[in-house]
């Protein structure tokens, strides 16, 4: 996902009426769960973009 970061992913899930996105990065030593989200439109949420952002900012830091 290029608008989270460049090592970013969206692994898609369909359940019988529900639409789940897990966003990840993924780092030489680590798979990040960033964000698990219904996917009720089109495109991804700007909360849920600046969550990501936001988590993904702070691990990198530490």
């Amino acid at each position: 996902m290029p608008s989270i970061g460049p090592r970013c992913h969206e692994l898609r899930i369909t359940d019988e009426s529900v639409k789940w996105r897990i966003v990840y990065p993924v780092d030489p030593d680590a798979i990040i769960v960033a964000e698990v989200f219904k996917k009720k439109t089109r495109t991804t949420p700007l909360d849920v973009i600046d969550t990501c952002k936001d988590r993904l900012r702070r691990y990198d830091h530490e």
